[in-house]
């Protein structure tokens, strides 16, 4: 019985795996699917991103992100960004390319 239950921890923790970003930190196991090559993380552009009163205007183009196909734009709310761990801005796009499950900001400072 402790062995299947080893097993089942095991299957577990290796789906929760994140993928690392270029700069070598990793995405939350909750916003990434797949891998560096084929994940739904990526880093984008700073000049896609504009910081608004109310959060983030991000704009999507094709070639900004390996996921996206068409023209994209979308408004993010301040609190709702987690700390980029490098200083970039990464969006992780799931479960198409039209929704945004996370999205990375670089610290601000004041």
């Amino acid at each position: 019985m402790r062995s299947i239950l080893v097993c089942v921890m095991i299957a577990f923790a290796s789906c929760a795996y994140a993928h690392d970003a270029p700069s070598g930190w990793s995405y939350e196991p909750f916003c990434c699917n797949g891998d560096s090559e084929t994940g739904d993380c990526q880093m984008i552009p700073p000049k896609s991103v504009a910081i608004t009163p109310h959060g983030y205007r991000v704009t999507l183009l094709p070639g900004d992100h390996r996921l996206v196909t068409h023209a994209h734009v979308f408004l993010l709310p301040m609190g709702k960004a987690m700390r980029s761990g490098d200083g970039d801005y990464h969006l992780c796009l799931f479960p198409n390319e039209d929704t945004p499950r996370c999205f990375y900001a670089p610290q601000m400072g004041y």
